[in-house]
């Protein structure tokens, strides 16, 4: 078989996998909803409302149905790409709220990647390139300490150092409350700044965004770490780059542009896990910070039993993790033709 034709069947072969997968990530999020204590009438109308009134709005939200035409009728509203409507924004389409509150979370994550990748690979690198100095024992501690971390706790503790103590970062929010924010254009405020050309609302978004992306990256960045020192100190020992050793060939180049490159082909397959811990972490992150993304705002839903928010929240976290990771498996099998063998 062809590269091109074994390529072909396994990105046909990842994509039909994409439907079952979305399929059992919203029968999970609608069976654990209605599983979990509580009621959206009581959320909604309060514990003093009459059970008259909690029952009449039980059936305006289809509650008092059985579960099996909940379920059915759920999944004809996701097929007509319907995520329904928020009990607790006045009405607003959850896609409305998707739309308001991601592109928060989208800057957050961007950055918290960014600083991730920086600091796992430039960590990794320097720990397996210098086998059992203090820089590569400094190098395992600092991966295994970030990644057993908890990302709550991280959090509380920079805040109360860098925002508390020393004033640097702010504690809270996305954007100071006493500068006009910047125009709507993608919704990230870093770039709409930027493309406005006012650099002072770029500097303050900047300002906000620092400790919450570094939290999140730096903690997320032990994965990376390990992945890269492992991966590197194999390559360092294959045959090949003893060959070029011998053949006078520096060390430098040797790391750079034989070693290096082999040993990140892991990492893009890393990417896509993380990418769903990225998420997760993201939920966290912005509750610690009162970050105002759409992780904090499915947060608020869950407290509040807002069953449509959180169903149509988590699914379209869930379908961006599934693409994501298909994405991820593609580039890998380009990248390394072992995979698609």
């Amino acid at each position: 078989m062809s590269r091109s034709k074994a390529l072909q069947y396994y990105i046909i072969a990842r994509l039909l996998l994409a439907p079952l997968m979305l399929w059992t990530i919203t029968t999970v999020v609608f069976l654990l909803l209605r599983a979990t204590p509580g009621d959206p009438a009581d959320a909604i109308l309060g514990n003093r409302a009459t059970e008259s009134a909690k029952e009449e709005l039980r059936k305006q939200l289809g509650l008092d149905l059985p579960l099996w035409l909940q379920y059915f009728n759920y999944i004809g509203q996701l097929l007509r790409l319907d995520l329904g409507t928020s009990l607790t924004s006045r009405g607003q389409a959850v896609w409305d709220v998707i739309g308001q509150y991601f592109p928060a979370t989208v800057e957050l994550a961007v950055c918290a990647m960014a600083i991730a990748l920086i600091v796992g690979i430039g960590i990794g690198v320097i720990s397996a390139s210098r086998p059992g100095t203090f820089l590569d024992a400094g190098g395992r501690l600092f991966g295994i300490v970030t990644y057993s971390l908890p990302m709550f706790w991280a959090g509380m503790v920079l805040q109360l150092i860098f925002s508390v103590q020393l004033g640097w970062f702010p504690t809270s929010n996305r954007f100071p409350p006493s500068l006009a924010a910047p125009p709507n254009i993608t919704g990230l405020y870093t770039i709409d700044s930027l493309l406005s050309g006012n650099f002072a609302q770029f500097f303050a978004a900047l300002h906000h965004l620092a400790l919450p992306s570094i939290t999140l990256g730096v903690l997320l960045s032990g994965i990376f770490e390990r992945i890269v020192r492992v991966n590197l100190k194999q390559t360092l020992e294959a045959d090949y780059v003893e060959a070029a050793r011998a053949r006078g060939i520096p060390e430098r180049k040797i790391l750079i542009s034989h070693a290096l490159k082999n040993a990140l082909i892991p990492v893009i397959t890393v990417l896509g896990l993380t990418f769903a811990s990225l998420l997760g972490g993201a939920v966290l992150t912005e509750v610690t910070f009162s970050w105002p993304g759409l992780a904090n705002r499915l947060f608020e839903a869950i407290s509040l039993r807002d069953y449509p928010t959180v169903q149509g929240i988590l699914v379209f976290f869930g379908a961006i993790v599934v693409f994501a990771s298909i994405l991820i498996d593609i580039l890998n099998a380009y990248v390394d033709p072992r995979i698609r063998y």
